[in-house]
């Protein structure tokens, strides 16, 4: 059987608007501090009231009652906030290797051949046949050697312990190994009428060879013409998208603008962005937090009064992963764009800007 609610003799009382609570409960909580219904303590002023209020509770001090009244006009703000995009095209190459890494990387090449299983020719070619005589004819420039792009290189050999390259030998150079291979790839023996193999002649091309592939240059037509708006340049390096407003006599900038309404600054980098490079790219705004800001100071009259306001810029990492910049329509001003390196945005930055962002700039 389950016990009552309410104890005997406890009268229910209802108020307007509220809920059935027991008299014991009322009247306990108009005799303390707490308020009605609930665990918190009655406080009928504000907090910031409830630290200068004197001892008796009643009166002010005489400064609170001297203060002006507060009006509803605020001054001027002497900054305005701006989002800002560091829009940047990752690198699509490796970096350069030094000498010392070519070195070293050549070496454990040769190491690896020493390390190998010594290649049995038998087991690829049939012995006289036209891939047999092809295969001889090049192994016998290289040293009998089975890699193709180690020099002549013999793991096996009275000389297989020389595995390492001298200072000033190009044998290590991805230009040497490039070579190599494409020389290669040239058939160098085929089938003649009677069966037998046939030595191609220096020069010429064997019937149904194929066109060899060949690497494309590092350096593209835009770096030889140094043609700065395209994104195929400096292809081993990051390049960031850099604008030039109009009557702008600082020169080159991030591409930035003032906040809209309750937007965020990722909202503000994505409309941003949009208004000044176009539709043209897709793009993808990194996360919700800034990775640096730039702060202009205001500009003030004789008098001290405002004369221009100063500017906090918050920038937005961006990636850019096809498209291109169009600011044909661009709603800020902008005259011409650019993707440039961190060394170029060095030369073409104000030096107090280039101090603001240099941090959130790649170093490769």
């Amino acid at each position: 059987m389950s016990s009552p609610q309410f104890s005997i003799g406890t009268k229910l009382n209802r108020q307007k608007g509220s809920t059935r609570v027991c008299s014991d409960c009322i009247s306990k909580s108009s005799t303390s501090s707490l308020h009605p219904y609930t665990n918190t303590t009655r406080r009928n002023y504000a907090v910031a009231t409830t630290a200068i209020k004197t001892t008796n509770g009643n009166a002010f001090d005489v400064k609170v009652r001297s203060a002006p009244p507060v009006t509803g006009t605020l001054e001027p703000s002497h900054y305005t906030t701006k989002a800002g995009i560091l829009l940047s095209r990752p690198p699509l190459l490796t970096r350069n290797l030094d000498p010392f890494e070519k070195a070293f990387f050549f070496y454990q090449k040769r190491l690896n051949e020493r390390l190998a299983i010594p290649f049995t020719r038998y087991f690829y070619f049939k012995k006289d046949t036209p891939a047999d005589a092809d295969w001889k004819l090049k192994a016998r420039e290289r040293n009998w050697a089975a890699a193709r792009d180690l020099g002549g290189y013999q793991a096996y050999g009275k000389e297989g312990w020389n595995d390492e390259v001298l200072v000033g030998d190009r044998t290590a150079e991805p230009g040497f190994a490039i070579k190599k291979l494409i020389e290669d790839s040239m058939v160098r023996a085929v089938e003649g009428k009677d069966g037998q193999a046939v030595e191609v002649k220096p020069g010429e091309v064997a019937e149904g060879q194929e066109e060899v592939v060949k690497p494309k240059d590092r350096k593209t037509k835009s770096d030889k013409k140094n043609r700065r708006e395209k994104l195929d340049r400096k292809l081993d390096r990051t390049l960031y998208l850099v604008v030039k407003r109009k009557g702008n006599g600082r020169g080159w900038e991030l591409p930035c603008g003032e906040l809209v309404g309750r937007e965020n600054l990722h909202q503000a980098a994505e409309r941003i962005l949009v208004q000044s490079a176009g539709l043209n790219m897709n793009t993808w705004i990194v996360g919700h937090v800034p990775i640096g800001h730039h702060i202009q100071k205001p500009h003030y009259n004789p008098d001290s009064s405002l004369l221009r306001q100063g500017s906090k810029t918050f920038f937005m990492k961006g990636r850019i992963m096809a498209g291109q910049a169009d600011l044909t329509a661009n709603q800020f001003g902008l005259t011409d764009f650019n993707w440039l390196t961190r060394e170029e945005i060095e030369e073409e930055f104000h030096p107090k800007l280039y101090k603001s962002v240099h941090n959130m700039l790649a170093e490769r």
